[in-house]
Formats: structure tokens, sequence, C-alpha cells
């Protein structure tokens, strides 16, 4: 009697994984839009609200709930802080819309005319 899986049948660990694949993409799709929108600000770069106590100069949060920003001109200074587009983000975003480019072949021309009595003549005079 032959034992084990029936030909052509996965193995119980490669559906736990496959199942388990499936149900991140699931997520994942859920959020889509919002993750794109995400990397596109990312590549583009990003600015953001800092709330910082003019006295001790420590940074506060001050959004509400609803996302209102709630300031204390006399204690609290606000600046906007910026961060550099990301070329990393943008790169995957190129590649994931367009395609990753096709690595070019590096031409090599390697020229070794003399080299072999370059390496005979060393060792005659090593040899004499």
């Amino acid at each position: 009697m032959p034992r084990g899986r029936k030909p052509g049948s996965k193995n119980l660990a490669t559906l736990s994984k496959e199942q388990g694949r499936e149900a991140l993409r699931q997520v994942v799709m859920k959020h889509m839009d919002d993750m794109v929108q995400a990397q596109v600000a990312n590549a583009k770069g990003l600015n953001f609200l800092v709330v910082r106590a003019k006295n001790s100069g420590k940074f506060i949060r001050r959004i509400t709930e609803d996302g209102e920003i709630k300031l204390d001109p006399e204690h609290e200074i606000a600046e906007i802080w910026g961060k550099d587009p990301s070329v990393q983000a943008f790169t995957d975003l190129m590649n994931r819309a367009l395609d990753k480019p096709k690595e070019q072949l590096l031409e090599v021309d390697v020229n070794v005319t003399g080299l072999y009595d370059r390496i005979r003549a060393a060792r005659e005079r090593v040899n004499s």
C-alpha cells in the first residue's frame, strides 16, 4: 500500500502558507489606494507640523481626534518641518508601475596582449 500524499496534492504547510498569503493580500488590497498615495507623497517629499512649548522646548501633540490643531500662541511655537523626497520610494513606484528596467550587460574589453610575454620574462628573471 502506498503511503503519503496523493500525487499533485499539496503539503499542509504549503496550504497554510497559501491561506496566509491570501489573507494578507486581502488586507493589503483594502488599503491599496491609501498606501499608494502615501508612497507617492513619500517620493515627492513630506511636510509635517510640529508644535513646541516655548518654555521647555518639548514637542507637544496638539491634534484633536477630529484632526483639528489647537495652538496656544502665547506658550507654543508651530513649525513646519520637511523631509526630502525619497529616491527609493520613487524607484519602487516606477518599478511597480512600469516594470523594473532590464539590467544592462556591461561590456568589458580585457587586453591581454603582451601579458604572457611579461609573465615569461618575469619567470626567467627569477630562475636565472
